[in-house]
């Protein structure tokens, strides 16, 4: 933990008034902040924290594993660069890491002052010291700390409160990773800016040659030696450098070469065929080709309804097909029937699929698309509670039928999971909320086409935080990645927007976090539940 205080404040005295209010409030902070026995922390410490520009005051739960933040003031915010809902949760030695990536303790930090800080959390004792702390950006910190226990009304320590007076410190760490490569690469863009385009005199071409002499080359050998051997997103970044390069990446003669470069002639010839590809240019296709440049949500109109309405359904793609099943009726009331939307049709509309042996009614479910044509639903909430059940639906067979899937050491009954599916066969189910709003972060998988199919468990050294409500999706083979949902980290449970990768091509398959610092609020973009990931097939 880090934390600090800089000013001796006399303990013990005068006490009486200020015991009856401590009392009065529930907690009572024993010790003075000078180290004196027996004394109650002294109202002077308030205006000591008004006074400090960069005093921080955080309050740890100790009645909790690990001592997570419960409370960080603005002044801590604004010393660290660390945002309050970045921390929340968290245990306070993040601050001892360079920067919010970084997974241990920097080396410069004092092992002695940490143990001691160990010591007097474990041992629920007062301490004052000086501990090295990072900011956000990875600049070093000298974070003056004093830790305090606060008592509830049965004598026990509920709380620990941190005084932190920060200051800059100068400490030889080194550049951070890929700094110094970082500031080469802008160094030799600004002088590429100001000379790529001036004529080198021969007096100084000894100077110059050597970060310029690229731009000695005519247009025609730039454009068709290398340029053309670019990919379009490169070329794209290439016309931003300078004014030369930004109009030879405005050639169409460029671009063409460059799309067919990467997707091959008779990709090219087809694109050319297409009317109105002409006017467009070649910057223009390659740009909504593969970017998301062009992608734009728009209302479609469709007929039919769901009916009876409902909430909490699950809905997958079949191809152009969207299906829903399930949901919650009015009064909660778990539903069970099936609707197909046809985004082919001519004037799509919501149909009612009558079906045989409906599964029993759920919501918080999952539904999803396997092996082309089958639907497959897992787990949920019904009329006796929590499931853990697997069904399945050929939607193109001549009579869809529900039928159950009775696998082999199934997972705990949940609802409010994430579920995708795998090569065609295999269902992957993970975290979601358990019996007594327990949230979950296990991996499960189950091979439908087995005879006698089996759960198994997908083990890893670190898992994410528990979560409901996120969205788990299939790319790139057999990578599956996690988004979002309600998170938990610590005592709380907050929206998250971490983004989680797992390969299961890998002999001993591990979670990696590719966004977020691991912690549920601190990544881009605002944090979600509940929400739906699907992928459709045109």
């Amino acid at each position: 933990m880090e934390w600090d205080s800089e000013s001796d404040v006399p303990s013990g005295g005068e006490g009486g008034e200020e015991e009856e209010e401590d009392e009065e409030q529930g907690f009572v902070l024993r010790g003075g902040v000078g180290g004196g026995d027996g004394g109650f922390f002294s109202l002077a410490v308030e205006g000591m924290l008004r006074s400090a520009a960069s005093c921080g005051l955080v309050v740890t739960d100790s009645l909790e594993p690990d001592f997570p933040i419960i409370y960080v003031n603005r002044g801590f915010e604004e010393a660290t660069g660390y945002r309050a809902e970045e921390v929340l949760g968290r245990n306070c030695r993040f601050l001892q890491c360079r920067g919010p990536f970084a997974q241990r303790r920097h080396p410069l930090v004092d092992a002695t002052v940490v143990t001691e800080i160990r010591r007097c959390l474990e041992e629920g004792i007062e301490f004052q010291g000086d501990v090295l702390n990072f900011r956000k950006d990875g600049s070093p910190l000298m974070n003056r700390l004093q830790l305090i226990p606060i008592y509830g009304d049965d004598e026990t320590i509920t709380h620990f409160m941190g005084i932190q007076f920060f200051s800059d410190t100068n400490v030889d760490l080194g550049p951070l990773p890929g700094s110094t490569l970082k500031e080469s690469l802008r160094s030799s863009t600004r002088f590429t800016l100001d000379n790529s385009y001036r004529p080198i005199s021969s007096g100084h071409a000894h100077i110059y040659r050597e970060f310029c002499g690229i731009f000695q080359l005519s247009d025609e050998v730039l454009c068709q030696k290398i340029l053309s051997r670019l990919s379009p997103r490169d070329i794209a970044s290439i016309g931003s450098v300078c004014k030369r390069l930004y109009h030879l990446t405005k050639n169409e003669d460029l671009w063409r070469m460059v799309c067919q470069n990467a997707w091959g002639s008779e990709t090219t010839r087809a694109l050319e065929s297409v009317p109105g590809a002409k006017r467009l240019g070649w910057g223009r296709l390659a740009r909504e080709l593969t970017t998301l440049e062009a992608a734009a949500w728009r209302k479609l109109t469709v007929g039919g309804a769901v009916e009876p309405s409902r909430c909490n359904f699950s809905a997958c793609a079949v191809g152009n097909r969207v299906v829903l099943f399930g949901g919650e009726g009015v009064n909660m009331q778990p539903m069970n029937d099936t609707f197909v939307l046809d985004l082919n049709a001519s004037k799509p509309e919501w149909r009612h699929v009558n079906v045989s042996s409906a599964p029993p009614g759920r919501w918080g479910h999952t539904l999803s698309c396997l092996n082309g044509s089958w639907l497959v639903v897992f787990g949920g909430c019904g009329r006796q509670g929590l499931l853990n059940d697997v069904f399945i639906l050929d939607l193109d067979a001549q009579h869809p039928t529900w039928r159950e899937i009775s696998g082999l050491a199934p997972p705990l009954p949940r609802s409010w999971h994430s579920s995708c599916t795998l090569d065609g066969t295999k269902l992957v189910v993970s975290g979601g909320c358990a019996d007594s709003g327990v949230l979950l972060s296990d991996t499960y998988l189950l091979d439908v086409t087995m005879e006698k199919p089996v759960w198994r468990e997908i083990p890893a050294s670190w898992t994410p935080p528990s979560r409901l409500g996120h969205s788990l999706s299939v790319y790139d083979g057999r990578k599956i990645l996690m988004f979002g949902g309600l998170a938990k980290s610590g005592p709380l449970r907050l929206r998250s927007s971490d983004v989680f990768t797992m390969d299961l091509s890998e002999e001993e398959p591990c979670w990696r976090c590719i966004t977020g610092s691991g912690m549920p609020g601190a990544g881009n973009p605002a944090g979600l539940a509940h929400h739906l990931g699907s992928i459709m097939w045109q």
